[in-house]
């Protein structure tokens, strides 16, 4: 089976045609680096998304901006929304403090990406 996807990886943006059989990645054409190549066996075998949102923080009017440490599988993107809407955390938290360890069983943690006192 062929895919044809486009590469985020640089700002080239190059469009390339994956060659997928029996669930295996076999070739990739149109890629102008090796990134590409990387890209395109991943984003065809297991895609992965950073997830950014916002928590409530009891006792600030600003909420707090949080995001995945490090991509999680784009199947479990649903699950890590729904676990971070029963997450409020109290101030002070510092950017880069964990939010939320091992969201969803996927060994990445919930980090925030600011301060809030």
């Amino acid at each position: 089976m062929e895919q044809t996807i486009t590469c985020i990886s640089c700002p080239v943006g190059c469009r390339m045609t994956v060659t997928i059989e029996n669930g295996q990645f076999i070739s990739v054409s149109g890629n102008t680096c090796k990134r590409g190549e990387a890209y395109a066996r991943q984003e065809c075998i297991a895609p992965q998304r950073m997830v950014t949102a916002v928590i409530p923080v009891q006792g600030a009017t600003t909420p707090l901006s949080v995001k995945t440490r490090t991509p999680i599988p784009k199947d479990r993107i649903s699950a890590c929304m729904k676990a971070l809407a029963d997450v409020v955390i109290a101030a002070p938290v510092r950017t880069g403090e964990v939010v939320l360890a091992d969201v969803c069983g996927t060994g990445v943690d919930i980090i925030a990406t600011k301060t809030v006192e």
